[in-house]
């Protein structure tokens, strides 16, 4: 036992490699913790507004009346107007409620888009610590406000025929998708379960978002963002669509530190619904409407940066 323990002991101090072996695991280690971390601290902080929307959901199925429902899912300027100034305030929770009042059929898909593009998530706390972007904060919520209102509208105005022979909306359609008899529980528990189970897959997403920013790096994000290119918009819109308040961040640090435009930005910002998008393939049976939200917030975004890169 002597000879082979000193046979493994001349092995492992005379291998060069293994000291920086043992750095990578530990490094790797390290990395995915703090991923961890992030991940659990961005997911806790959605969990409020989670439960407060899933409980108003389920008052509304279990109290409130159908012409609260039906003023609440009328298509018009109301449902846009105040989905696009909800949005832009700085909470990506109020993309994740949004998702699922429109899986339970209480707003409109011009109102769904209105918020996902006024959502900006971290941007606007990171812009806020830079005071030589104090104008350009403001410049930023206006525009996204007054595009995510205008889409909104026109969304709504494009479907209007549709949704007039479209089923009248069901909220209980989400239990129906979770099958977890709710008519029985009660309010509070029937909000309760459905928070848990959606929270458990806004979980999943973070670490998996976490874990490709942590090991892929922002400066080789930043390699294919086209810097001066009119193309920029593009790239940018699409990683808005990355399901995590990480993109937000991103492109916010690659603007201030020149790499991206103003207009790219906004077309960034503008898709970049945190795990809103996520969350809407998760709580919507109807793909083909997942599909076509994601497809206006594309175009719509992407037109925006094009036209304010031409204007700034």
């Amino acid at each position: 036992m002597g000879i082979i323990f000193n046979l493994y002991s001349v092995f492992l101090f005379s291998n060069s490699n293994l000291p920086a072996i043992i750095a990578e695991i530990f490094g790797k280690e390290n990395k995915m913790l703090h991923v961890l971390e992030h991940a659990l601290i961005d997911t806790l902080k959605v969990l409020p507004l989670l439960f407060a929307a899933y409980l108003l959901i389920e008052y509304l199925e279990h109290k409130a009346s159908g012409k609260l429902i039906s003023i609440l899912s009328r298509p018009g300027a109301f449902g846009p107007m105040v989905g696009s100034l909800i949005g832009s305030v700085p909470q990506c929770g109020f993309s994740v409620a949004a998702a699922n009042f429109f899986s339970g059929r209480v707003i409109s898909m011009g109102t769904l888009v209105a918020v996902f593009i006024a959502t900006s998530d971290e941007a606007l706390p990171i812009l806020i610590s830079h005071p030589e972007q104090f104008v350009n904060l403001w410049k930023m919520l206006a525009l996204k406000i007054i595009i995510a209102f205008a889409a909104g509208m026109l969304v709504d105005f494009a479907y209007k025929a549709k949704e007039h022979h479209h089923e009248e909306g069901h909220i209980h359609e989400l239990c129906e998708h979770e099958h977890c008899d709710c008519e029985h529980q009660g309010v509070f528990k029937s909000a309760l379960h459905h928070s848990l189970h959606i929270i458990i897959f806004i979980l999943i997403v973070n670490i998996a978002m976490g874990a490709a920013v942590e090991f892929i790096g922002e400066e080789n994000i930043a390699k294919i963002m086209l810097k001066d290119s009119c193309f920029q918009p593009f790239v940018t819109a699409l990683i808005g669509f990355i399901p995590n308040c990480s993109a937000s961040v991103i492109l916010t640090e690659l603007y201030i530190g020149g790499s991206v435009s103003f207009g790219s930005l906004i077309a960034g910002l503008s898709t970049g619904a945190g795990v809103g998008i996520a969350v809407l393939f998760r709580t919507n049976r109807h793909i083909k409407e997942n599909l076509t939200v994601v497809s206006i917030l594309y175009c719509v975004s992407v037109a925006a940066g094009l036209i304010i890169n031409l204007i700034f």
